[in-house]
């Protein structure tokens, strides 16, 4: 039997569980649990993807139902293609200071190209590129946050104690946030790229102080985007009072309310949704999750959150017996990416939140965004096979 000799590093407030076998040079682990989960996510998403575009689909597109289905499952391919080849360069590939500092400036560069001749101007906002397909740019953005979080905090996490340090945070953080909120005027998902750095910045933070100070200038912020842009003051306004604001956006919002509470115990089946047939406004995308609850009722949308509350349990794990802390900040990133953004859009969908575009992980119609999401599986999933247990 292995023998194992243990130490424990100590990187901020995180303890990483650090072991080496003392008889075998290489310790392969690949957490099974959440490689079969992301398959299933994915598979589901596709299943309840399909359920809710197929109306559209046949009126937009000729009677094509399975137009959207195809587009999601080429990038689903696209996704896994990402996976191999992040696993085969492995995890600690974008920890060197060039990879890690040209995925950064790179997936900006790549926002800021919504500008050029390649934006794609849609609802009156540029988000996406075309680039022979078209590519949302915010969800580059935060791929690009969490390698480069990962690296700043892995070399500067232990420094960062004076005002100063925090500053410097500070502009790494404000400089993606600032591009998708000032230049694609997509508010969401700038709080979504805040969101993750925040939560990786408690990883290592020690200062406490400093850090409620950030999330008070990040809240004071995101205020002053919203009071001064009427389109948004206006989603406050449906939300607080949708009944009056139907043709503003309310008549989503009352409707997204009535597929979910019409689902019941069980739902009324698969492909048996009435509130998708032209009701609720992108229902594939951002309000996918009112399809699920009316299709499978309070049961399916609980079994749906309990999925996610495992992806999240899991990454945890990983996180936590990573082998060093640039991959335990890797796997705490893409955690807080799909815990931020999945709360986010279930706050919306039931109402709790304003209306805003933040899709449902693993589900919602848009091919950069589960490109993203593989791709950044494929970096736990690099992260999971070094380390020598995750229990």
């Amino acid at each position: 039997m292995a023998e194992y000799s243990g130490t424990t590093r100590t990187g901020g407030n995180v303890n990483i569980r650090y072991k080496k076998n003392s008889k075998s040079k290489k310790q392969v682990y690949i957490d099974y649990s959440l490689l079969f989960m992301t398959i299933f996510m994915v598979a589901f998403g596709l299943v309840m993807l399909y359920s809710a575009s197929a109306y559209e689909c046949q009126i937009e597109y000729h009677g094509d139902s399975a137009y959207y289905l195809r587009k999601q499952l080429t990038a689903v391919v696209f996704g896994v293609i990402g996976i191999v080849v992040v696993m085969f360069l492995g995890y600690r590939f974008f920890k060197h200071p060039v990879i890690a500092t040209l995925v950064y400036w790179g997936s900006n560069f790549i926002a800021l190209l919504v500008l050029t001749p390649l934006g794609v101007d849609a609802n009156g906002a540029k988000r996406w590129i075309n680039v022979g397909m078209s590519v949302q740019v915010c969800e580059v953005v935060k791929v690009g946050v969490i390698v480069y979080m990962a690296y700043y905090l892995n070399k500067y996490g232990k420094k960062i104690v004076k005002f100063k340090d925090w500053i410097k945070v500070l502009i790494v953080i404000a400089i993606p946030a600032g591009i998708i909120a000032g230049i694609t005027k997509d508010l969401s998902s700038a709080v979504v790229i805040v969101g993750i750095a925040g939560i990786m910045l408690l990883i290592v933070g020690k200062d406490i102080r400093c850090l409620l100070g950030l999330m008070a200038a990040a809240i004071v912020g995101g205020s002053i985007f919203i009071a001064t842009a009427s389109f948004r003051m206006e989603r406050v306004k449906v939300w607080l009072h949708p009944e009056k604001y139907q043709k503003e956006g309310g008549f989503q919002v009352l409707q997204a309310l009535y597929a979910i509470g019409s689902g019941g115990l069980f739902g009324k089946g698969i492909g048996k949704g009435v509130q998708k047939l032209g009701y609720v406004p992108e229902s594939q995308n951002d309000m996918i999750f009112t399809v699920i609850c009316e299709e499978l009722g309070i049961v399916g949308a609980l079994a749906v959150i309990l999925m996610f509350v495992f992806i999240v349990y899991r990454l945890w794990l990983i996180a936590m017996n990573s082998q060093d802390l640039f991959g335990a900040l890797l796997t705490i990133g893409v955690m807080a990416h799909i815990s931020v953004q999945t709360v986010i859009n279930l706050a919306v969908v039931t109402s709790i939140f304003p209306n805003t575009g933040v899709p449902l992980p693993f589900m919602s119609y848009g091919g950069t965004s589960i490109m993203g999401l593989l791709v950044e599986m494929g970096m736990v999933f690099s992260v999971s096979k070094r380390n020598i247990s995750a229990k």
